[in-house]
């Protein structure tokens, strides 16, 4: 899968959030309102996805090769996050997240079903704790996560090129990895619940924010999935 907060590495990204007009701007309620629906829907979306859809998915994709199933996720879900992170019209933000959402559930319809329906619940739970507790830190203390962007944006791409080195060429199978990105990820959620409040609450912005935070939740469910399948 590929991991969160890809929309960092443009860097007008946050300039062109702050630049949100006066005439654009909600109430502190919609936005909040509006910034969870969004984040419920595409998780949501992922839920109806592999509950109804996997089985037929995984039949119609069979022997189709790794790669092409690889660059079929990455590729829509590279240019919906550059989409959302490019414009200020929510409507083609909206339009942007959804080409993440569907390959993000396409991609759990083909890996959920050969887990036992146990461990996906744990892995469930225990991501919505996190997320629930980050969120209410964050929402409480955003000072604690708001000088963090730089400092998770360098553990992000440290992790993710120490992981594929020790793969790829030593073999490791072990989970001090998922691990680490647990704790990454769970300081991502915090962080980006405290940007979100900083930014001007424009419904575009409650979009790329809801965007943020569901690849955040995403990738901690998918580390914790790795890590609760192996133990048992």
């Amino acid at each position: 899968m590929a991991e969160a907060t890809f929309t960092d590495t443009f860097t007008n990204r946050k300039q062109l959030r702050l630049e949100s007009g006066e005439a654009d701007r909600l109430s502190a309620r919609t936005y909040n309102l509006a910034l969870t629906g969004l984040l419920a829907y595409g998780l949501l979306l992922n839920a109806v996805i592999v509950y109804y859809f996997a089985y037929p998915l995984i039949s119609a994709l069979q022997g189709v090769s790794p790669w092409l199933l690889l660059a079929g996720y990455l590729v829509p879900t590279f240019l919906g996050i550059v989409l959302a992170a490019k414009s200020q019209n929510p409507a083609v933000s909206f339009v942007g997240y959804n080409l993440v959402v569907l390959p993000i559930g396409i991609m759990l319809s083909l890996v959920i079903p050969g887990l036992p329906s146990g461990i996906v619940v744990k892995a469930m739970a225990l991501t919505g704790m996190v997320t629930v507790t980050m969120a209410l830190i964050s929402l409480v203390r955003p000072q604690l996560f708001l000088g963090l962007g730089r400092t998770l944006v360098i553990a992000l791409v440290v992790g993710l090129v120490a992981e594929l080195v020790a793969t790829f060429l030593f073999g490791y199978r072990g989970q001090l990895f998922d691990w680490f990105f647990v704790l990454l990820f769970s300081g991502y959620i915090g962080y980006d619940v405290a940007k979100s409040q900083a930014y001007p609450k424009t419904l575009d912005n409650a979009v790329d924010s809801a965007l943020d935070i569901y690849l955040d939740v995403i990738n901690l469910f998918i580390r914790l999935l790795s890590i609760l399948s192996n133990r048992d």
